[in-house]
């Protein structure tokens, strides 16, 4: 028998994609499931950047590019953060990967030694807390407050600081809750940060999903001495529909950059050509599509949430980015559903893809076993159809 290294048996699989591929197989087997856990837009990417594509596979852009990737997206990608990040980079300092996963995974790897401790508020999506344990890292985790909107304070970033913190990854707009860190919050965190000397790891890859006026802003952009610490990670899947496209990329320290690059010349070499060619295309093109996409997000927003706040024993806050509720259902806990003993979000996950066909993703997947992810990439008819059926079901728990 084959013996598995110590850091494969580890591994624990992605609970989101492991609920999407059951709720697929329901479907499949032809049965009526509304999916709410799908983590990615439910719009065709546009057609300007297919089109990219398409030309560049024409003209024989079939091609190894550079590891890093091609001088073009890197430019692209130095336009876009000097201009909506107020970032400036030389190009040799951005990293283009397979996707802003790959990007996150090269970083933590370069950057986490053996037994480092990294800092990683809950809620947190899923991968995080995978990549830091393959690295050897120890993650350190925060659990926030939904009366904070899920917001690390600097009192607790400071409380569990110790000599053997490396890193801290930030998530803002915020997956699976949907908390956007304004300015304020983002520079007291940072003065803590500086003050220590932790990298920072900040994913930004759904930046532009946001609503009701609130303002991204990269902590890195917030003095010299914080984009010094700090890995931007962003990419282009979420805001221009192109999940399966895989092009992420980081924006980093130049020392950090060349051995993140290092590094994927001996994983994966170059994302794929044609990929880069259409994500030039989405960063320099069009952004009326973008646009579009943020105000449909915006009203299905409005409208699950107020459904989700209609139903008794759910309570949710008013997300202000990304494309997901994060509802409290620990009213729930310790109730009954036909004999069956609810003793967390798990299983009333299970109970409602089992008996109400609805999918969704149980809290404990990302820290926080009392609530569960709602994505709403997903149409208005589905959507109402969906929370008809949590209704239906969750009155019938005694």
């Amino acid at each position: 028998m084959i013996k598995l290294a110590d850091r494969a048996i580890n591994i624990s699989p992605s609970p989101t994609l492991s609920i999407d591929a059951k709720a697929k197989k329901m479907v499949a087997d032809g049965l009526d499931v509304v999916n709410f856990g799908v983590g990615e837009p439910d719009f065709d990417t546009p057609e300007h950047i297919k089109q990219a594509a398409v030309e560049a596979i024409r003209a024989g852009m079939t091609k190894y590019t550079p590891v890093a990737g091609t001088d073009r997206l890197r430019a692209a990608i130095v336009k876009k953060l000097r201009e909506d990040n107020g970032l400036e980079y030389d190009p040799s300092q951005i990293v283009v990967s397979a996707g802003a996963k790959h990007s996150l995974y090269n970083a933590v790897q370069v950057l986490c030694r053996e037994g480092d401790e990294v800092v990683l508020p809950a809620p947190y999506w899923v991968s995080y807390l995978e990549q830091i344990k393959l690295a050897g890292g120890i993650p350190v985790i925060i659990q926030t407050r939904a009366s904070n909107g899920f917001k690390l304070t600097p009192e607790e970033l400071e409380s569990v600081i110790t000599r053997r913190t490396r890193l801290i990854i930030l998530n803002s707009p915020s997956n699976p809750t949907g908390s956007v860190y304004n300015r304020s919050e983002l520079e007291n965190l940072g003065k803590v940060l500086a003050r220590q000397g932790v990298v920072i790891i900040s994913d930004e890859i759904y930046e532009k999903l946001v609503y009701d006026g609130e303002e991204h802003v990269s902590i890195a952009s917030l003095g010299p001495e914080l984009k010094d610490l700090t890995v931007v990670i962003n990419g282009v899947s979420k805001s221009y529909a192109m999940t399966g496209w895989r092009i992420g990329y980081a924006a980093a320290p130049p020392a950090v950059a060349r051995a993140m690059a290092d590094l994927q010349s001996h994983s994966t070499s170059n994302p794929t050509s044609i990929a880069q060619a259409a994500s030039v295309a989405a960063l320099e093109g069009p952004q009326e599509p973008l646009a579009q996409m943020v105000g449909e997000f915006k009203r299905r927003r409005d409208y699950m949430l107020e459904r989700v706040n209609a139903v008794p024993g759910l309570s949710c806050g008013r997300p202000g980015g990304a494309f997901y509720l994060f509802p409290d259902m620990s009213a729930y806990i310790g109730r009954q559903y036909k004999g069956r003993r609810i003793e967390g979000a798990r299983d009333l996950a299970e109970i409602l893809l089992e008996d109400a066909r609805v999918a969704l993703v149980p809290g404990v997947a990302f820290g926080d076993d009392r609530c569960f992810r709602l994505s709403y990439a997903t149409s208005m008819e589905r959507i109402n159809e969906g929370m008809d059926r949590i209704d239906r079901l969750l009155s019938e728990i005694k």
